[in-house]
C-alpha cells in the first residue's frame, strides 16, 4: 500500500482517539493543559498541580521520567504521541494513581520496563519500533482495560498469554515493515477482544498466513491489503478470509487501503457473501487489470449492508453494464457506493430487497433508475454530489418507488422549469434534501404533498410564493443561505414547527410571524441584514414574548445592518420611543401639547392682563421710533408746550390729581384751558392757538367727554391739524369705557379715531400705573427752548 494511504489511515486512528478523549473531558472538574505542537524537547516543569488532562503530543520529547509528572497527582489523561521516546519505564507513573488514559503511539519505543502499573482503561503503544509485542505480565492486572494499542514485527502466541483472561473491548495491532519473516499463524488466537484492528505493513505484497479469526471478535478491521500478483490470484489474503467462517460471532468486517485486481475484488465479495458477516465495508480501493466475466452466487448470505468508498481504477475499457448489473442485483438491504466516479446504475432485474441506497459523490445523471419498477421497497435514497440537472426527471424517477421516505439530492445542479409540467412525486416521500442546487421560487410549486422535512438551503430562492400547494404535513423547513426578503407565513405550512432561515436578505421581518405560526418551536433567523427602524420594533417585541429556546442564536446572531448609526448593534439593545414610531400618536401629542400651551397662555394672559402690557410696550416703541424721525430744532422753535389737555369738566379731578402731578414732576409743560387761555380771545381762537403751540394733544375720553360740546370742537381742530401738518400729534386716553351706542352720530371723527388709532387705557390696578405713566411721558417728552418756557410764563 502507498505511503499516502497509510498516513491518512494513521490520522484517522488519531482522530478517533482524540474524539474519545473529548467525550471524557465533559466533566466540569477536568482541567486541560494543551502544549501540543509547541516544539518541546522536555516535559514542561510549570504544569499546574490541578492538571487532569495533559496533551504534549507532536513535539520532540525523547524521554519521560518520574520527576516530570510526579506532582500531577490528579492526572487522568496523558497524551504524548508523535514524539521521539525510545525507552519507557512504566514505574514513572507510580504516583499517578488516577491515570486512566495513556497514549504513547507514534514514538520510537523499542523496549519498556514493567512495573506494577496503574489500572489503565486506555493504553496505546501502537506505531512504535517494538520487535515483540510489548505485553508485560503486569498488564494482566489492568482489569478495566478497554483499549489496547500494540505494535510488533514478530508475533508469538506466548506474548498474548498475560492478557488472555482480560476482556478488552478493542485491540489495535500495527505490524512492522519486517513482519512475515517468521510468522506464527496462531499467535493471536488467545486474544479476548470484541473488536480487532490489524494494520499490515505498507507497500508489501500480502503473503501472510496470520489467522485473524479470533473467536471472541464481533468486529474485524484489516488495513493495508496489497495483492495484485497474477500468479497467486490473491490466494494468501483469500485464505485468511476463508478462515473467518470459523467465527460465527463475527458480524462486521472492514477492509481499508486495498490494492488489488477487479477479479480479486469480486472473489473477495463472493467469499464474504457466504460467511456470517452482516456488515461489510471496503474503503480506499485501487483496482488494476481487466474485468473478467464471472458468475456471482447471490444465494445463502447473511450480509445486510455493503459499503464501498473511494474506488480508483486504472482500467478505462471496462464492461460497465456488467458492473452495474452485478451491483443492482444484490439481494441485500443496504448498499453504499461513494467516491467511485460511477456514471450510471441500472434497475434491478427483479423486485429488489434494497431498503437504503447511497450513491453520493459519483457521476450519476438524471437518467438513473429511469422507469424502474423494481425498487418498490426502497425507503432511503441518497444521490448527493452527482450530475443531476432536471428536477422533473428526479420526480419521475420516484414515481415507482412506492415506499421511498427519504431522498437526498443535494449538491447537484438541479433546476425546475414550471413549463415542464410533470410534478407528481411518490406520495410516500417524507424527507427531501435539495440543498446546494440552483433552484428558484418555482420549486415551491413542485414539492411532495406529504413531505415533513424539507431542506432547500443554498439555492437561489428570493420569495416563497403565497399560492403554493398546501403542505399541511411540513414540519421542518430549511431555506438558509438564499435571498429571501421576508419571513414566510404559515398559511400553507400549518404544521411547521422548525424553520431555518438565517443568512438571507431579511431586513424587516414580520411581527405577525409568531401569530401566523402557532406551532413553531424553533426558528433560526440570525445573520440577516436587519434594518433597525420602527418596523422592526414589533418583531423584537414578539421575540420577547416567546421562549428563549424557540429563537436559536438569540441574541448574538441578530444584529442591525442599517442604518449606519446602529450597525453592529444587537437587536435586543435596539430601542426607539413609541412616540417616534407612531405617526398618529405623534400628531395627537403635538395637537394636545399645542392646545395645552394655548390654554395656558390664554389663562396667563387673562390673569396677568398681558394684552394690556403688550399694547403699552408697542405704543412706547412706536413713540420712540417717531421721535427719532422728527427734527429737534424745528420742534424747539415751534412748540411751547409738551401737551394740550382736553377733558370734560366732570373728569377734572382725575386730571388735576393724577395726570398733572405725574407729568409735571418730570418737567413736562402742560397747557390747560383754565390757566393758559388768553383772556379777550375767543374760545375757538384759544383752542386753535393752544393746539398749534403744543407738541401733542391729549384727549381724556370718557362718557362725560362725548357729552361736552367744547371737547368735540377741540377734537375737531386737533384732527384737522393732524391732516394739515401731517404730524402724529393726537394721544387718546380712555379713562372709562365708552359704549358705542352712547357716542352721538355727529361725533363721526371720534368714532373714526377710536377705530383707527391706538389709545391708552387707564388701568384700574395700581401695579399697572407706573407703566402707563412711563409710556405717556415717553410719547410727549421733548426738550423745549428756554425762550419758549419764558413765553409760556407770560400766559400764566
Amino acid at each position: 500500500m502507498t505511503k499516502t494511504n497509510s498516513t491518512i489511515f494513521h490520522f484517522a486512528v488519531i482522530f478517533t482517539l482524540l474524539l474519545e478523549i473529548k467525550i471524557q473531558l465533559s466533566d466540569a472538574s477536568d482541567f486541560l493543559v494543551d502544549r501540543s505542537k509547541t516544539g518541546l524537547i522536555h516535559v514542561p516543569k510549570d504544569l499546574p498541580l490541578k492538571t487532569t488532562t495533559l496533551d504534549i503530543s507532536q513535539n520532540y520529547i525523547s524521554e519521560l521520567s518520574a520527576s516530570d509528572i510526579l506532582s500531577l497527582s490528579k492526572l487522568r489523561i496523558l497524551i504524548i504521541s508523535h514524539n521521539r521516546i525510545q525507552y519507557l519505564n512504566i514505574s514513572v507513573f507510580e504516583f499517578n494513581q488516577e491515570l486512566e488514559y495513556l497514549d504513547l503511539s507514534h514514538n520510537m519505543l523499542e523496549k519498556i520496563s514493567c512495573h506494577p502499573t496503574v489500572n489503565l482503561k486506555h493504553l496505546d503503544l501502537s506505531f512504535n519500533a517494538f520487535d515483540f509485542l510489548p505485553i508485560c505480565k503486569e498488564f494482566g492486572n489492568m482489569s478495566q482495560l478497554q483499549f489496547l494499542g500494540l505494535s510488533a514485527t514478530r508475533l508469538q502466541k506466548s506474548s498474548v498469554l498475560p492478557i488472555a483472561h482480560l476482556h478488552i473491548s478493542k485491540v489495535l495491532l500495527v505490524l512492522g515493515d519486517s513482519y512475515g519473516e517468521k510468522e506464527d499463524p496462531e499467535s493471536l488466537q488467545e486474544l479476548n477482544t470484541e473488536s480487532l484492528h490489524i494494520v499490515f505493513p505498507t507497500s508489501k505484497e500480502f503473503h501472510f498466513i496470520l489467522d485473524v479469526s479470533i473467536s471472541t471478535a464481533v468486529s474485524l478491521e484489516l488495513s493495508n491489503i496489497q495483492c495484485v500478483l497474477r500468479n497467486n490470484g490473491c490466494s494468501y489474503f483469500l485464505n485468511v478470509l476463508s478462515k473467518l467462517e470459523k467465527n460465527s460471532r463475527l458480524s462486521n468486517l472492514t477492509l481499508n487501503n486495498i490494492v488489488t485486481t477487479w477479479y480479486s475484488l469480486i472473489t473477495i465479495l463472493q467469499l464474504v457473501w457466504h460467511t456470517s458477516i452482516e456488515f461489510f465495508s471496503i474503503s480506499n480501493v485501487k483496482l488494476q487489470g481487466d474485468l473478467d466475466f464471472t458468475d456471482f452466487d447471490y444465494s445463502d448470505t447473511s450480509l445486510k449492508t455493503l459499503s464501498i468508498h473511494q474506488v480508483v481504477s486504472d482500467t478505462f475499457t471496462l464492461p460497465q453494464s456488467y458492473i452495474y448489473e452485478f451491483f443492482s442485483n444484490m439481494n441485500i438491504q443496504n448498499f453504499t457506493v461513494t467516491g467511485t466516479q460511477m456514471m450510471h446504475m441500472v434497475c434491478p432485474s427483479q423486485m429488489s430487497p434494497f431498503l437504503h441506497l447511497d450513491f453520493s459523490n459519483n457521476l450519476l445523471t438524471d437518467m438513473v433508475f429511469n422507469n424502474c419498477g423494481n425498487l418498490a421497497r426502497l425507503e432511503t435514497l441518497s444521490l448527493q454530489m452527482n450530475q443531476l440537472q432536471k428536477l422533473a426527471n428526479i420526480v419521475h424517477m420516484t414515481k415507482e418507488m412506492k415506499s421511498l421516505q427519504q431522498l437526498d439530492i443535494s449538491q447537484n445542479s438541479l433546476s425546475y422549469d414550471e413549463n415542464e409540467g410533470y410534478c407528481f412525486w411518490t406520495i410516500s416521500l417524507l424527507s427531501l434534501n435539495m440543498s446546494s442546487n440552483i433552484l428558484t421560487d418555482s420549486v415551491f410549486r413542485c414539492l411532495p404533498p406529504m413531505v415533513k422535512v424539507l431542506d432547500l438551503h443554498k439555492n437561489r430562492i428570493r420569495n416563497i410564493p403565497t399560492d403554493v400547494t398546501s403542505l399541511e404535513a411540513l414540519q421542518e423547513l430549511n431555506v438558509a443561505f438564499n435571498s429571501l426578503a421576508h419571513l414566510p407565513g404559515c398559511g400553507s405550512f400549518s404544521s411547521l414547527s422548525v424553520l431555518t432561515i438565517d443568512y438571507n436578505a431579511i431586513s424587516n421581518p414580520s411581527a405577525h410571524f409568531f401569530q401566523s405560526c402557532q406551532k413553531i418551536r424553533s426558528i433560526k433567523a440570525g445573520n440577516n441584514p436587519f434594518q433597525c427602524t420602527c418596523e422592526l420594533r414589533e418583531f423584537i417585541q414578539s421575540i420577547g414574548q416567546v421562549s428563549s429556546e424557540v429563537v436559536e442564536g438569540w441574541p448574538d446572531s441578530y444584529e442591525c445592518d442599517s442604518p449606519e448609526s446602529y450597525k453592529g448593534t444587537l437587536l435586543k439593545d435596539f430601542h426607539l420611543s413609541p412616540l417616534s414610531c407612531n405617526t398618529a400618536l405623534l400628531i395627537v401629542t403635538i395637537v394636545v401639547t399645542g392646545l395645552v400651551f394655548a390654554v395656558t397662555v390664554t389663562i396667563l394672559c387673562i390673569y396677568f392682563d398681558l394684552p394690556w402690557y403688550l399694547r403699552m410696550v408697542c405704543q412706547w416703541t412706536q413713540t420712540q421710533h417717531r421721535a427719532r424721525n422728527i427734527n429737534l430744532d424745528d420742534l424747539q422753535r415751534t412748540f411751547q408746550f409738551h401737551a394740550f389737555i382736553s377733558y370734560s369738566g366732570h373728569d377734572s379731578a382725575w386730571v388735576k390729581n393724577e395726570l398733572l402731578p405725574n407729568l409735571e414732576k418730570e418737567d413736562i409743560r402742560i397747557c390747560l384751558h383754565e390757566r393758559n387761555f388768553v383772556p379777550g380771545k375767543s374760545i375757538v381762537e384759544n383752542i386753535i392757538n393752544c393746539i398749534e403751540k403744543s407738541y401733542k394733544s391729549i384727549f381724556v375720553l370718557s362718557p362725560n367727554f362725548v357729552q361736552s360740546e367744547w371737547c368735540h370742537y377741540e377734537l375737531y381742530f386737533a384732527h384737522h391739524n393732524l391732516f394739515h401738518e401731517g404730524s402724529n400729534n393726537l394721544i387718546l386716553i380712555l379713562l372709562e369705557p365708552i359704549p358705542k351706542y352712547s357716542i352721538p352720530s355727529n361725533y363721526h371723527k371720534l368714532k373714526t379715531l377710536m377705530a383707527q388709532r391706538t389709545y391708552l387705557e387707564w388701568p384700574k390696578e395700581k401695579n399697572k400705573h407706573g407703566l402707563f405713566w412711563a409710556n405717556l411721558r415717553a410719547s410727549i417728552h421733548i426738550k423745549l427752548m428756554k425762550q419758549a418756557k419764558e413765553i409760556a410764563h407770560t400766559y400764566i
